[in-house]
């Protein structure tokens, strides 16, 4: 049964063993990925933040300072 089927109106679903050692990717995968995100995120970092949300990070800011 490696497709789900259909029983009584809903599905029944099958379990994937998962692997005891975490997922490996290797350095060129690695690069890859970093370049991809940083090609995603690089112009967000750019964008101005919204005045009420600067307010809030500096009050978190400071009250962690204080305390």
């Amino acid at each position: 049964m490696s497709e789900p089927q259909r029983r009584g109106g809903g599905f029944t679903l099958r379990t994937v063993p998962v692997s005891a050692q975490p997922p490996v990717l290797d350095e060129f995968t690695r690069r890859r990925l970093g370049r991809e995100l940083r090609a995603l995120y690089d112009p967000v970092i750019d964008e101005p933040i919204d005045p009420r949300l600067a307010e809030l990070l500096q009050q978190l800011e400071t009250d962690r300072a204080a305390s």
